[in-house]
């Protein structure tokens, strides 16, 4: 019994073992199971992320590829291109042009040359400012190596790579106007010295090119350069220039046997003048070359857009270092020229080079407030900035314009600057105006810590500023008090060497004196009766007349006034665009500083005109071009661009050649110059 006990009692104990061998084995297939499971999940986890990881990496290889094919794509055709241009015949472009827009006329140049017409008179170019190169002849450690290379003209490339190393070396000194200590920046002289103003951007090169075509070549051209930033007085104290002109001329008259003409474009215009007048006077402050040197060496003055009477724009420059351009970029991105970005605020630099620059002060607005309005007048006042002009050979009279008197809108052009669009248009009577001149300086200054960014703003005090603005509106008188208000020592400086006024009497000894030469308001044409002078200028562009101003808001190193951009007329018709007033021009020079002394101030025997030399008005409507493949044009009437105008060239050539200003048929008009100037009561 207890033996089968024993036995029945061991087969159980067997059987126990048997059941946990049995469980442990599920229980390890459970666990291999569970393993495998989470392996192949973990598997499948890891496949996804290096799916997600594989896609991430195409994706990003993808946009490198994309990119790298794209910068390829745009660099082959690129290279394309440029084989393209340079296997192509030269004649090329010309063919596509004509295929688009039909035969093009020859240059004047080959069409006079055809004709039989060859060079007889030397030729004498007097660039104007900003166009002539500069170049580099003594400087400081941040100019090294820049030993007779262009600061002005040609690539530009000092001002990108040493900005502010560039402005102080275009900088004249403060106090005399001359060179600072150290400094010797001098003119690039020959022909190239103003052929392109930069790479690809002509000014005389056209005219030059078409020239050569009828026999002319440099013995008998000669390229006036001088150093515009000077004053005209001073090319002659420092670099002779004056003399060297006078010399040039002579040289070209004995060697010819012909008298020459000369052709000044812009402010070479005023330049010119001077010359002219410096040439007859005694030494030492004239050339000494008698009364008769003109009328012995002068066959014609052919001036090409000259601001004879001064330019608005050159107020706002001096006021505030801005144009219209200037102002609607200010407008678009506020703040953006006036950022401290690497120590060059763009305006504030500008406004500090450029008012060493003492033959700006030539360009200021002459002859007061009988030229260029009052208040409540101004002789151009009737403009229409959306007329079609219709060709005039003759003096128009009102409504010719292309509106009847009765429908147009009187501008109150004579104020030349207003603060604010309200003040510019209400009749002067309700304008409440403060006076600023007695306004006290250097009390709670606006500007502390700005010493060396510009020239004067700094001393102005925030009651001083506030002085200018309460007085509300400026006609060209009160702007000379204002230029002297804010900027005392340029104007200081400018008044040593131009005049802006009417001169009473001729006759008076100070007028012998060169602050006058360059106003012809205050100086007579030499006595060369069979001399000729042509006033041509483009028409049919808005050019700046008059400003709507606001103060600037305070910030650290501010100009404490702009033009206010916000100021629209509110129709298609107005004259008032984005702050400014136009009126007819050729978008530089208004047509009343172009055209009125040789319409009015020099026609016949006046007392600035004493020996009757004649005088002509040439105009040249702007027309645009018509495909991109004609550049800049070939009848435009643009400041600059004018000078490849086929019309003006072929005058130039023609009178060069021996024409007189009655071959070329007399006066072309397109404008209203002649209504004007008469509107304009001045003893002549």
């Amino acid at each position: 019994m207890p033996a089968a006990r024993r036995r029945k009692g061991g087969g159980s104990k067997k059987a126990t073992t048997s059941g946990q061998q049995s469980a442990s084995k599920i229980d390890d297939k459970f666990e291999e199971r569970k393993t495998e499971k989470e392996k192949k999940t973990k598997d499948l986890n890891n496949n996804h992320h290096n799916s997600n990881s594989l896609k991430r990496e195409r994706s990003k290889r993808s946009c490198i590829d994309n990119c790298c094919w794209l910068i390829g794509f745009i660099c082959s055709t690129w290279w394309f291109l440029l084989f393209l241009y340079n296997a192509m015949p030269a004649s090329f472009p010309q063919y596509v042009t004509e295929a688009i827009t039909g035969p093009t006329p020859d240059p004047p140049g080959v069409k006079l040359h055809k004709e039989g017409v060859k060079a007889k008179h030397p030729v004498v170019f007097v660039p104007g400012i900003v166009t002539g190169g500069l170049e580099l002849w003594e400087g400081h450690p941040c100019m090294d190596g820049l030993f007779r290379k262009r600061l002005w003209g040609g690539t530009f490339g000092e001002v990108y790579k040493r900005p502010l190393c560039w402005i102080e070396h275009m900088s004249l000194d403060n106090e005399t106007g001359l060179d600072p200590p150290g400094v010797r920046v001098r003119p690039v002289s020959g022909l190239v010295a103003a052929d392109y103003f930069a790479a690809g951007y002509f000014v005389w090169a056209v005219l030059i090119a078409n020239l050569a075509r009828i026999g002319y070549e440099e013995k008998n051209m000669y390229m006036a350069a001088y150093d515009w930033r000077l004053s005209f007085q001073n090319t002659e104290v420092r670099d002779q220039t004056l003399s060297r002109m006078k010399s040039n001329i002579e040289l070209m008259v004995a060697t010819s046997g012909e008298k020459v003409v000369v052709i000044p474009h812009s402010m070479g215009v005023l330049y010119f003048l001077h010359f002219m007048k410096w040439v007859e006077s005694p030494v030492p402050m004239g050339g000494g070359g008698g009364s008769d040197w003109c009328d012995k060496h002068i066959k014609a003055v052919m001036n090409i857009g000259g601001p004879f009477l001064g330019l608005p724009k050159i107020v706002a420059g001096l006021f505030s270092a801005e144009a219209k351009d200037i102002a609607v970029a200010r407008a678009v991105a506020p703040g953006v020229l006036e950022l401290d970005i690497f120590g060059f605020q763009t305006l504030q630099h500008a406004m500090k080079m450029t008012r060493t620059w003492d033959s700006t002060m030539s360009l200021i607005p002459k002859g007061g407030d009988a030229i260029w309005g009052t208040l409540d007048w101004a002789p151009d006042a009737d403009h229409v900035c959306v007329a079609r002009k219709i060709k005039k050979n003759d003096t128009q009279t009102a409504g010719e314009n292309g509106a009847g008197s009765d429908d147009l809108k009187s501008h109150n052009y004579g104020r030349m600057i207003s603060f604010g669009k309200d003040v510019a248009e209400l009749h002067s009577s309700k304008v409440k105006r403060v006076d600023f001149k007695g306004a006290v300086k250097g009390n709670n200054f606006a500007n502390r810590s700005c010493r060396d960014v510009w020239n004067e703003y700094h001393e102005m005090g925030v009651g001083d500023i506030k002085a200018v603005a309460d007085y509300k509106a400026f006609t060209v008188e009160s702007v000379l008090e204002l230029l002297q208000f804010v900027a005392p020592r340029m104007m200081k400086r400018g008044g040593a060497h131009y005049s802006y006024g009417i001169a009473d009497n001729l006759n008076d000894k100070k007028y012998e004196h060169y602050k006058y030469w360059s106003n012809p308001l205050e100086t007579r044409l030499p006595n060369a009766p069979e001399m000729e002078i042509f006033s041509m200028y483009g028409v049919g562009l808005p050019t700046e007349r008059s400003y709507v101003y606001k103060s600037s808001p305070a910030a650290e190193c501010y100009i404490p006034f702009q033009i206010d951009a916000s100021a629209e007329g509110g129709n298609d018709q107005s004259c008032l665009r984005s702050g400014v007033y136009s009126v007819d021009g050729d978008e530089t020079v208004p047509v009343l500083s172009a055209g009125f002394m040789c319409a009015k101030g020099w026609r016949g025997r006046t007392r600035f005109n004493p020996s009757g030399i004649k005088t002509y008005v040439k105009e040249y409507n702007h027309a645009p071009p018509a495909t991109l493949l004609e550049g800049r044009g070939t009848q435009s009437g643009n400041h600059v661009d004018i000078m490849g105008n086929f019309a003006l060239i072929e005058d130039i050539i023609r009178v060069a050649a021996g024409a007189t200003g009655n071959d070329l048929g007399g006066d072309q008009v397109y404008s209203d110059i002649f209504k004007w100037s008469e509107r304009i009561k001045l003893q002549l």
